[in-house]
């Protein structure tokens, strides 16, 4: 009994579902009057004014994108003229620029849009929610990003610089919005994250126009010391590259050692002069004091042998 009651519900389902021929012949006829008796000339008509309206409106769209942009690239010209009189840093000059003209071209295509009559509340929801995603995603890159940015603002070191940051020293090549690019003196290059170097001590030895040079020679006990002292000055005397400010060269005895006496000399140059100015005096000075009768001490040790 159960099977035919189901037999019979699905043959009544089947029969819902097919249309008699009566009432397919009626509905055919009933499209048919429906299409002999349409308003040509008003479709045509409301097709033409819809057409004029839609093209009017991209019309418009196109116009204000022309213009958009037009204002943008004016903004930029303006900025570019702010930064060539303030003497900005050019990366940031690259990156402000950058952000103008992202920011401005997505108004624009905005705007565009909604002239179209497309909702634009979707858009930004859709730009808030990828960029809340990215965000992210890429935190480390963006803490990067925030130090290249301060770098580029307080501009604690420029390009040529030579610096030391977080364990390295070098000469700076490029500041990037995410690192810092060094090149070592034996030609290697390091790339310094922006997010640690901009929180990090840094050392500038260029900043300054001069730099102290130092040196420490060590002399033998009974050697004559205003004689050494003489003969350095006497070098230093005729070297141009020592400057006389922002003090005169300075000669004296530091310190009384072990096995030898100390003599500290500070002299001021330029600071691009600094390493010829020291490397050529230290052999100046090896091989002009000597002939002074000045001795180089070494560390030395006593052995006393007793015999019983």
């Amino acid at each position: 009994m159960k099977y035919l009651l189901q037999t019979e519900n699905a043959t009544q389902a089947i029969g819902d579902l097919i249309i008699p021929d009566s009432v397919q012949k009626a509905q055919l006829v009933d499209t048919v009057h429906k299409i002999a008796n349409i308003d040509y000339h008003q479709l045509l008509s409301n097709l033409v004014d819809q057409a004029i309206w839609i093209a009017l409106k991209i019309a418009l769209a196109i116009a204000i994108y022309i213009v958009g942009k037009w204002i943008t690239n004016w903004i930029i010209r303006i900025l570019n003229r702010t930064f060539e009189r303030r003497n900005v840093e050019t990366s940031l000059c690259n990156f402000l620029r950058s952000i103008v003209k992202v920011v401005m071209t997505l108004l624009v295509i905005l705007a565009a849009i909604q002239t179209l009559g497309i909702n634009t509340t979707s858009f930004v929801a859709l730009f808030a929610s990828a960029g809340l995603a990215v965000g992210m995603a890429l935190s480390g890159t963006l803490q990067n990003f925030a130090g290249g940015v301060l770098v580029l603002l307080l501009r604690p070191y420029r390009v040529g610089d030579y610096i030391t940051a977080q364990g390295q020293s070098g000469t700076v090549k490029a500041i990037g919005l995410f690192s810092t690019q060094l090149s070592t003196s034996d030609n290697r290059t390091i790339y310094v994250p922006n997010s640690a170097i901009s929180s990090s001590i840094i050392d500038n030895y260029s900043h300054p126009s001069v730099r102290r040079v130092d040196w420490k020679i060590s002399i033998a006990y009974g050697d004559d010391v205003d004689v050494a002292r003489q003969a350095i000055l006497a070098m230093l005397a005729e070297d141009k590259r020592v400057l006389k400010e922002p003090a005169e060269p300075m000669v004296v005895l530091s310190e009384l050692g072990a096995s030898n006496l100390v003599i500290t000399v500070r002299v001021w140059t330029a600071n691009a002069d600094y390493w010829d100015l020291f490397f050529e005096m230290n052999e100046r000075i090896y091989k002009e004091l000597p002939e002074k009768g000045i001795h180089f001490s070494y560390p030395q040790m006593d052995i006393h042998i007793k015999q019983n």
